[in-house]
């Protein structure tokens, strides 16, 4: 990857743990400093609080909601932004779970109040809040999954190749493994089209959800001197990647064996993936093999063949 989406959504996610809690803290200081809230004219709203527990107690005035609200939401995101400044990992969890604080707090103001603009508003912070969260903690995993993949090994048996294509590495580095235990050479589909980051996320979607064909770079044409060919490819949309699909149809006729390895997000096996490899082909696959991959953690997924 040639931008990294993690640095861009940590960026973001510091910009939304400053903006919530220097907004708690600034909001919380007017409450403790006036607990009337005649000053910022909140005052009135003493009365929606009376549908609280313990509300005599604790809601005669603002002074308790003033110090919820600077432990709840502002003490809360300013540690988050400090610890995601510092590069510290658990800053990027503990600001998408003050998000989901945040979304919490808001459901009891809906409770206490009647519908207003403030209220719906920070309800869409919190949701954006906790999701760049979210985002930045998948996108750290995929690219720190990437430095465990290993360097491209040498050949040592020219009758044997490993053609994959990979969007985010999981493919790659499944294909490297197996190269270097068999010795096979290597070969790495390329798409004319993008298919890097989020937008390449989604317009590779686009060719996964109408079952297209993706522009490929022309493959080997020497694929008849290989005894036998190892096809890595991911599942996209619950089917065959369109890129591996182009190649498998260039290369019909040329592949004497075939074993297929498939690398998906979900449960399951997708025979479906091998049974077309084996339609474009014209050959029947020796091996197939799914593998289930959730942000670097690889699963073989087992059942009939």
């Amino acid at each position: 990857m040639t931008k990294s989406r993690f640095r861009t959504a940590r960026r973001l996610l510091i910009f939304w743990t400053l903006f919530i809690g220097l907004g708690a803290v600034a909001g919380a200081s007017g409450m403790l400093l006036d607990p009337t809230g005649a000053a910022m004219g909140m005052d009135t709203m003493l009365p929606f609080f009376q549908v609280l527990p313990f509300s005599d107690l604790l809601f005669r005035d603002l002074f308790f909601s003033g110090i919820a609200l600077l432990v709840v939401n502002g003490l809360t995101n300013l540690t988050a932004a400090a610890l995601l400044l510092m590069k510290k990992r658990i800053g990027i969890v503990l600001g998408g779970v003050f998000g989901v604080t945040l979304m919490l707090w808001i459901c009891i103001q809906f409770y206490m109040f009647p519908a207003n603009f403030m209220s719906t508003a920070y309800f869409v912070f919190g949701f954006c809040q906790a999701a760049t969260g979210y985002a930045a903690y998948v996108f750290d995993r995929q690219e720190r999954f990437r430095e465990t993949i290993p360097p491209r090994p040498a050949p040592t048996d020219p009758t044997k190749l490993v053609v994959y294509f990979s969007r985010m590495g999981y493919g790659e580095k499944i294909a490297c493994e197996t190269a270097k235990k068999t010795g096979a050479e290597l070969y790495e589909i390329r798409s004319t089209e993008r298919t890097e980051g989020t937008a390449g996320f989604w317009w590779c979607g686009r060719f996964g959800m109408h079952r297209w064909e993706m522009p490929v770079v022309p493959g080997p044409e020497d694929l008849e001197k290989y005894e036998h060919v190892t096809i890595v490819t991911p599942v996209w949309v619950f089917a065959l990647a369109a890129p591996v699909r182009a190649f498998c149809r260039q290369a019909a006729g040329k592949i004497r064996t075939v074993d297929i390895v498939s690398v998906h997000f979900s449960r399951g096996r997708y025979e479906n993936v091998s049974a077309e490899i084996d339609r474009l082909l014209g050959i029947r696959h020796t091996a197939y093999t799914s593998v289930r991959c959730r942000m670097g953690t690889m699963t073989l997924e087992r059942g009939k063949e």
